[in-house]
């Protein structure tokens, strides 16, 4: 087959400028980068015998990916047999002498480097990323086309596509790149999601990420939360139904928070942390858009609360920490992995205790505290999470009281004799019938076991402070806690 030598250049590159009368005089093929009216401009300037061709949409460009222009390339077919990108006049001379041209390389100098091909701009690149990805099958999404008046921001709103907040808009070149954060193959499926058992792959979990304004490290964890909540346990379609408050809580645990930026410390569980803030809205953005939870709709609360928005906090593992990481605790995991617990939970509030001293006088005053999850009468039916900050987790750490110790701490002291439980004592109708009392002095426990009081450990160093997140109806009749890992996300 014979070779044929074929040349990209662009036309504000003044190193093509240089080389191009000669390659045009050698009878190289000569395609630009350019638009046609740039590329004509530039023929006429340099007086070449004809104009280059357009490489339409960058076609051969991408097909060759030069580094750099002017770029010579020797092809057999659609075979590369050698290539010189920028100026290199004896590579060029001796090239071009194997395709049988006469490269008049007089007056020129002997090297010079060429400028970046077009393709390698970011915008352009991104470009092509997506159209290789539509190509291969990567993305499969269907394309949401906005009309040319329309603002994109009030396009996706109008269309139910947000959470009434902002979203990014996710186009093809953003997607693709928030995919490039996950090893896992596009199409791979994460989860069926309720209530309408929605199918969320991995792309169209990225699609939420970029709209919920994710960087992309923050990807493989949004990945294992929805894993999570999906599994039955959690019973997302209940947290979704349910006329009481709960969204999912995503706590996680492990060195990949941190890399993927964020916070465990100081105001963890407030704004100012994208990852924090990113990671549970593009939770809850793939429950709405894949799986159909929309309040007022198949989400039936009557309030709600902040984490139907987004809630997601890092625990802090260093060495002020008393205990292992949540998910650590919970599931099987090395110590190099990373988890996400996801509990189904209310807005947090804060437990302040400034005088306690030692471990048993402030599991005292958290004990007091966890009564108030739902109601003080309500026993057996919910769970709770304590956030438990620096300076009230240095008192454990003292005290060489580990997770379980504390957690059955807490639990014993939240019994109650089963005649302040009953209903209309101190003029209070919720409470327990009176007929199931059969002992009035019998203790009658806040918690189903000790394992229901979920301890996490992040905050700021300063403040005696421990945050309360009640949860929702749990066991059988509700949502249990889950725990997975990151790792096959990454």
């Amino acid at each position: 087959m014979a070779l044929e030598a074929v040349a990209l250049v662009k036309h504000d590159c003044p190193v093509c400028d240089q080389v191009l009368p000669a390659l045009d005089a050698a009878g190289v093929r000569l395609v630009s980068q350019s638009s046609p009216e740039e590329t004509a401009a530039q023929a006429e300037r340099l007086g070449l015998s004809r104009v280059p061709e357009v490489d339409d949409d960058l076609a051969l460009s991408e097909r060759l990916d030069p580094d750099a222009v002017p770029s010579v390339f020797l092809l057999e077919g659609e075979q590369v047999r050698d290539r010189v990108e920028g100026l290199d006049r004896d590579r060029l001379v001796a090239m071009l002498r194997t395709a049988g041209l006469t490269f008049a390389a007089d007056g020129l100098p002997a090297m010079r480097p060429g400028c970046a091909s077009k393709t390698r701009e970011p915008e352009v690149a991104a470009r092509l990323a997506a159209r290789r990805a539509r190509a291969e099958g990567r993305i499969v999404s269907r394309e949401l086309h906005v009309g040319e008046l329309e603002d994109p921001f009030e396009a996706l709103h109008e269309r139910g596509l947000t959470d009434g907040l902002p979203v990014v808009p996710p186009t093809p070149e953003r997607v693709v790149a928030m995919l490039e954060h996950t090893s896992r193959h596009p199409q791979d499926l994460v989860a069926e999601v309720p209530p309408y058992g929605g199918r969320a792959t991995v792309e169209k979990v990225a699609i939420n990420a970029v709209m919920a304004g994710c960087a992309g490290p923050e990807l493989p964890i949004v990945l294992a939360a929805v894993e999570a909540v999906t599994r039955e346990p959690f019973a997302l379609q209940g947290v979704i139904g349910t006329t009481s408050a709960p969204g999912p809580v995503v706590v996680v645990s492990g060195p990949y928070a941190e890399a993927a930026g964020m916070n465990s410390a100081g105001n963890v569980l407030g704004q100012g942390n994208r990852a924090n803030s990113t990671i549970g809205r593009a939770l809850q953005l793939t429950v709405r858009n894949i799986g159909g939870g929309r309040p007022q709709r198949e989400d039936r609360a009557a309030h709600g609360n902040p984490a139907k928005v987004g809630f997601a906090f890092a625990e802090r593992l260093d060495e002020t920490g008393p205990w292992p990481g949540l998910a650590h605790d919970r599931a099987d995991l090395g110590p190099g992995e990373t988890g996400v617990t996801v509990f189904a939970g209310e807005s947090p509030r804060a437990i302040v205790d400034q005088l306690a001293r030692t471990a048993d006088e402030l599991a005292g005053s958290l004990a007091v505290a966890l009564e108030s999850v739902a109601s003080p009468r309500h026993r057996l039916i919910f769970d709770a999470m304590l956030v438990i900050g620096p300076e009230h987790g240095r008192m454990f750490r003292e005290a060489g009281w580990s997770r379980a110790r504390v957690q059955e701490e807490l639990y014993r002291r939240t019994h109650r004799r089963a005649a302040e439980l009953i209903r209309g004592t101190d003029g209070i109708a919720e409470g327990l019938e009176a007929s199931w009392v059969q002992d009035p002095d019998a203790l009658v426990p806040k918690f189903a076991g000790p394992e229901r009081i979920l301890l996490a450990y992040a905050g700021g160093d300063a403040g005696l402070f421990t945050m309360l997140i009640g949860g929702w109806a749990s066991g059988d009749a509700g949502s249990l806690p889950v725990t997975v890992s990151v790792e096959p996300w990454r």
